[in-house]
């Protein structure tokens, strides 16, 4: 009897997760879309929209999946440790993921970043953007939008360990302006 309770909880449960992601539309953005805007606390106590940067400069968004796992530390501190030569280029940078922004505050905070981690708790965000995973955390991908708000690159295989020197390499790619 429980056994058979169980296996129809098991189901049930399968059942409703089917639904859900069919109510839920994947996204998937391409090079020369429109980036979805949003308007995100960060780790630095400052809210960041996307429109703020519209006709002024290149925003990089680095999609992690969760505060304090290894791959995602990793990251943290590949970009903090780049951060003067990040810093030479005409963009805005951030690393978002679907954590609280108390998560990501304290993630910041251990790691020295020098830049600020975007929450996207409520994965409205994540979801627009086609970063949502099944589990609910979102991919590891870097988004960069042009000044006009565009997609300039998606890249969807970033390796944690190398994500600075693999975003200094595309910023040069794409012939970012550099800063004085």
């Amino acid at each position: 009897m429980f056994r058979t309770l169980l296996i129809a909880l098991a189901v049930g449960a399968a059942l409703t997760g089917q639904l859900a992601a069919q109510s839920s539309p994947v996204v998937t953005l391409k090079v020369g879309d429109q980036a979805p805007d949003f308007t995100l606390k960060a780790s630095d106590g400052k809210t960041y929209s996307l429109a703020d940067y519209r006709g002024k400069k290149m925003v990089v968004v680095a999609w992690f999946p969760k505060a304090f796992t290894r791959g995602c530390t990793l990251e943290c501190k590949s970009l903090a440790a780049n951060g003067d030569q990040l810093r030479k280029y005409d963009i805005a940078y951030f690393m978002a993921s679907v954590d609280v922004v108390e998560d990501n505050t304290k993630f910041a905070e251990s790691e020295k970043a020098d830049f600020p981690l975007l929450s996207d708790a409520d994965k409205s965000v994540a979801t627009r953007y086609g970063v949502l995973a099944q589990r609910g955390l979102a991919n590891r991908w870097t988004f960069y939008i042009d000044k006009s708000g565009r997609i300039a690159y998606i890249d969807r295989a970033v390796n944690p360990e190398t994500s600075a020197e693999d975003i200094l390499f595309r910023l040069g790619q794409l012939k970012v302006a550099t800063v004085n």
